[in-house]
């Protein structure tokens, strides 16, 4: 079997869109909107190779978090990419060009203490939650409401991975004490 090696329309090439999108707007939005599908990529490997590896008292509960966690982001990432062709964009999809466009990075081999991973975790959900407030803000100026509308339900989500994340990090606030009280005098 004989294919070409050459693509048939180039990444970088960005065509008329079929929802009115000014040109000037689809440049501007497409770049961004790239670097989001790659970020989301690296943190999907990483929520799932978190997910396979969790240990511990929490293992259950956080094993479903992360579980829901890659399975949501999986979702996004897809949106993002599926949004990117109807503003006349090719998505980057090759993993290793994900890597280098995105702006987070995929964690070193190994096993890591399940408070690292998910500290981790959290300081990405930040970073990104960050972003697409930006984007979101380029969006907006850009007449691109869609695509507006979109990242504000990613935003959401994001941030409530965030917040989550942040109470399995958080200290124990039962406050329960084994020791017996003191005997009153």
């Amino acid at each position: 079997m004989s294919y070409s090696s050459t693509p048939w329309r180039p990444a970088s090439e960005i065509e008329e869109n079929p929802i009115n999108l000014a040109e000037d707007a689809a440049k501007a939005i497409i770049p961004e909107l790239d670097r989001h599908l790659a970020t989301f990529f690296v943190l999907f490997h990483q929520y799932q190779k978190h997910h396979w590896l969790v240990e511990g008292p929490q293992f259950r509960d956080i094993h479903l978090f992360l579980e829901e966690g890659y399975n949501q982001i999986h979702l996004q990432l897809d949106a993002i990419a599926e949004r990117i062709t109807a503003i006349g964009g090719v998505p980057t999809s090759s993993p290793a060009a994900q890597s280098d466009l995105a702006y987070i990075e995929h964690e070193p081999e190994g096993i890591f203490r399940i408070g690292d991973m998910l500290a981790r975790d959290r300081e990405y959900e930040s970073l990104i939650a960050a972003n697409l407030r930006k984007t979101i803000k380029l969006c907006t100026a850009n007449e691109d409401f869609g695509t507006e509308t979109l990242l504000k339900g990613i935003l959401l989500k994001v941030e409530d991975r965030a917040h989550h994340l942040d109470h399995f990090l958080g200290e124990d606030s039962l406050g329960f004490s084994l020791q017996k009280p003191a005997a009153a005098e």
